[in-house]
């Protein structure tokens, strides 16, 4: 039973000092809904070998969605018009990085690796893309089918007319209520239940691994690395469920460098989204991902870990750092608020596990 209550203690922790960088992000990814429209994002990536790419890459940065939720945004975004090249950089760097997983890992890991997270997400994104365009003889100037969908609530003459058209229906408060209402319901809704899956696996990695463990096997090094990358290719988790998990390993012992490849190839593959890669984009493609993801992760985390012995810095140090800055109360008051938001999702992903779980038992029976 004491077990049991040292790892409801360390998560909760782990809890309350990220949820007020938590809120903050669901709040920006809510107000980028609003305010970028789809049918200009599908012009920006339907032409252009190499512009078209690193436009793709650097809108991924901020928005929230894991690897498997980019999915269905990438195939829209193809289908509007975007090469291969910029469909496949928009796929890696919008699981590797997130305005919610930029506020946590600023939460809990320190500024050192809030950038390097992001940077090494954009680059690894871009020469993942140009490398695709590159080898993609086709021409690169698509026709553009704008999705038109009104982004506050599908009214609109069917809700299928342009965004200039759309204009004169919303206030700009309402197109904002609507932008916290899409954050706070659909964005949360999609994370909660990963979010809360990775603050307890950290809180039983601080309850179960001794001081130092992992800087005993996993100190530093290319093959702490490569293991990071075993173990992070084929799991499914997102971004931002990732940065307690890889904060946690990192208070064990292991080195920033080995976290960033965690951190960077968690999020951006699973066996799910490299099958589904497989019939979208084809088998150069997503050889081309997997590869990009494998070597610019571990020369990130290589580079990450030099910088770290370089300048003498302490990535556990700058964590709590970090903590001090939001009062105590503030943070109380964001964890019980995500807790209460959290109430309803996490109930449906458990009731849907459940489901699940019978229809499996009923088929074996059977």
């Amino acid at each position: 039973m004491s077990f049991i209550i040292t790892v409801l203690y360390e998560s909760w922790h782990i809890f309350v000092e990220s949820s007020v960088y938590i809120m903050f992000g669901l709040l920006i990814s809510g107000l980028l809904r609003i305010f970028l429209t789809p049918d200009s994002v599908g012009q920006h990536f339907g032409t252009g070998r190499f512009i078209s790419v690193f436009k793709a890459a650097l809108f991924g940065i901020p928005i929230p969605l894991c690897s498997c939720g980019v999915l269905p945004a990438a195939v829209t975004l193809k289908k509007q018009g975007a090469n291969n090249g910029a469909t496949t950089a928009f796929l890696i760097s919008t699981p590797e990085s997130g305005i919610d997983s930029i506020s946590i890992t600023y939460a809990l890991l320190g500024p050192v690796m809030t950038v390097a997270r992001p940077v090494a997400a954009f680059i690894t994104a871009a020469v993942a893309g140009l490398v695709e365009n590159i080898f993609n003889s086709r021409k690169f100037k698509s026709p553009i089918v704008s999705d038109l969908i009104c982004s506050v609530d599908s009214c609109c003459k069917g809700g299928n007319c342009s965004q200039e058209e759309h204009k004169p229906y919303y206030t700009l408060t309402e197109k904002i209520i609507a932008g916290f209402r899409y954050a706070f319901g659909d964005v949360w809704s999609d994370m909660a239940g990963w979010f809360f899956v990775g603050v307890v696996l950290a809180g039983l990695i601080m309850t179960i691994i001794p001081d130092n463990f992992f800087g005993r096997y996993l100190g530093g090094g290319l093959s702490s690395m490569l293991l990071m990358l075993a173990i992070g290719i084929p799991v499914y988790i997102c971004a931002t469920a990732s940065t307690p998990i890889a904060a946690a390993m990192i208070l064990k012992g292991i080195s920033p460098g080995a976290a960033l490849v965690f951190l960077l190839a968690g999020p951006a593959t699973n066996i799910t989204s490299l099958t589904v890669l497989l019939g979208v984009l084809g088998k150069r493609t997503t050889g081309i991902f997997l590869f990009t993801i494998a070597l610019f992760s571990v020369i990130f985390g290589l580079m990450l870990d030099q910088v770290y012995e370089l300048f003498g810095f302490s990535v556990s140090a700058m964590a709590g750092d970090k903590g001090e800055i939001i009062p105590l109360w503030a943070k109380w008051t964001g964890a019980f608020a995500l807790l209460s938001l959290s109430a309803k999702p996490v109930f449906r992903s458990v009731k849907s596990l459940f489901i699940k779980l019978n229809s499996c038992d009923h088929q074996t029976f059977h």
